[in-house]
C-alpha cells in the first residue's frame, strides 16, 4: 500500500501529469477525432481536479479550456466543426504554450506548485529553485510551440491534417523531449546528458518503423533510423550498466 501511495503521489506531483491533458489532446486530434479527443482531455483535467486536496491553475485551466472545446464540438455547425478538426491542435499547443509563456512573465512558472511539493518549504525562494521551474516551464513552452508549428506545415502548407511526420513524428518528439527534460534538469547532482537523450533515442527504432508501414518517406531513411536507434540504444544502455557498476548515476 505504501509503495502504490508513494507512486500516486509522485503522479500527482509530476507538472507532466499537469501537462497530460494538454499532451493527449495535441496527439489524438485531427480529422473525426476532435470530440473523443476534447472529452478525453477533458475528463483528465477533472480527474486531476477531483483527486487533488488544492487547486492548481494549470488543471483548472485545462479544464475551462477543454470544456469549452467540448461544448463548442457538441454545438459547432458542420463547416466550424471541420474548421476545428483541422486547426484545433494548433490553438490547443499555442495556448498551452502562451501560458507558459505568460505564467514565466509574471514569475508564477506553471510547475512551481509541483516542484514545491517535491522540495523543502525553505528551498522555495532560492535562485536555484526559481530557476529550475522557468527553465523547465520554457522548455514546456517550446516544445509546445514546436508542436503547432509542425501541426501548421501540416494543415497549411502540406494541406495534410493527419501527415505522420507533422501531426504525429514531430510533435512526439518534442512532448517526450519536454517530459524527459523535465525530470532531468531540477535533478540534484543532474544526470549526465546522455540520460537526456534516451527517451528520444528510443523514438527512432519505431520511428522508422512507422515511416516504413505508411511509407512516409525513402525507404533509406526509415532503415537509418530503426539502425541508428539500435546503435545509439546499445551504447547508451552499456553506459548506463559501466555507471552502474562503477556507483555513479547513469
Amino acid at each position: 500500500m505504501n509503495g502504490t501511495a508513494g507512486w500516486g503521489a509522485r503522479l500527482m506531483n509530476s507538472s507532466i501529469t499537469g501537462m497530460s491533458p494538454w499532451i493527449v489532446f495535441s496527439l489524438l486530434v485531427g480529422p473525426g477525432r476532435y470530440e473523443p479527443a476534447a472529452g478525453l482531455a477533458l475528463a483528465l483535467a477533472a480527474v486531476l481536479l477531483l483527486v487533488r486536496h488544492r487547486p492548481v491553475f494549470l488543471e483548472v485551466a485545462g479544464l475551462v479550456f477543454f470544456g469549452v472545446l467540448t461544448v463548442v464540438g457538441m454545438i459547432a455547425p458542420v463547416d466550424t466543426m471541420r474548421w476545428l478538426e483541422t486547426y484545433a491542435n494548433e490553438i490547443s499547443n499555442l495556448a498551452i504554450a502562451a501560458l507558459a509563456v505568460l505564467s514565466v512573465a509574471a514569475a508564477a512558472p506553471l510547475t512551481t506548485p509541483y516542484a514545491r511539493k517535491k522540495v523543502p518549504r525553505e528551498f522555495w525562494h532560492t535562485r536555484d529553485f526559481l530557476r529550475a521551474n522557468v527553465v523547465v516551464t520554457q522548455a514546456w513552452a517550446l516544445a509546445f510551440l514546436v508542436a503547432a508549428v509542425a501541426g501548421g506545415i501540416g494543415d497549411l502548407v502540406l494541406h495534410d491534417p493527419d501527415n505522420l511526420w507533422t501531426a504525429w513524428l514531430v510533435q512526439a518528439s518534442a512532448l517526450i523531449t519536454a517530459m524527459r527534460f523535465t525530470e532531468w534538469y531540477p535533478a540534484v547532482p543532474r544526470p549526465p546528458v546522455r540520460s537526456l537523450l534516451m527517451p528520444f533515442v528510443g523514438l527512432l527504432i519505431p520511428m522508422g518503423v512507422l515511416v516504413l508501414v505508411y511509407d512516409a518517406a525513402p525507404r533509406w531513411l526509415a532503415v537509418g533510423l530503426i539502425v541508428i536507434g539500435v546503435i545509439l540504444a546499445r551504447a547508451l544502455r552499456k553506459e548506463v550498466v559501466v555507471a552502474k557498476q562503477e556507483g555513479r548515476e547513469p
